[in-house]
């Protein structure tokens, strides 16, 4: 279940995930979700236990996202996505995965 909140900034947001134990770093990359610790998960090795919202005073494309993810192996981390990370090439699975997500809890 996921449990979203939303923050005056992404850096107040990322700062609460790391209190919670969030204390690696995720980025999408091709069709994987990429630690950086080097390990590489797919659409059915993470959960979203987290979202963090920030949404751009004047400009609505400074809106970010801001997941807190927990692999399958226990490893839990922090995930940043504007709304131009979304058109990388990527698997539909993981966009679909974190839109869907963060759609449910607006």
């Amino acid at each position: 279940m996921s449990i979203t909140y939303h923050y005056a900034t992404v850096s107040i947001a990322i700062n609460e995930l790391r209190e919670k134990g969030f204390d690696k770093d995720f980025n999408l990359k091709d069709n994987l979700l990429i630690c950086n610790l080097g390990n590489q998960y797919d659409h059915d090795e993470f959960e979203i236990s987290d979202i963090y919202f920030y949404e751009g005073e004047s400009d609505p494309a400074d809106e970010a996202t801001v997941y807190g993810i927990e692999s399958t192996s226990g490893i839990k981390g922090v995930l940043v996505t504007g709304d131009e990370s979304f058109s990388d090439p990527m698997s539909n699975k993981i966009i679909e995965k974190l839109l869907v997500h963060r759609k449910n809890n607006q």
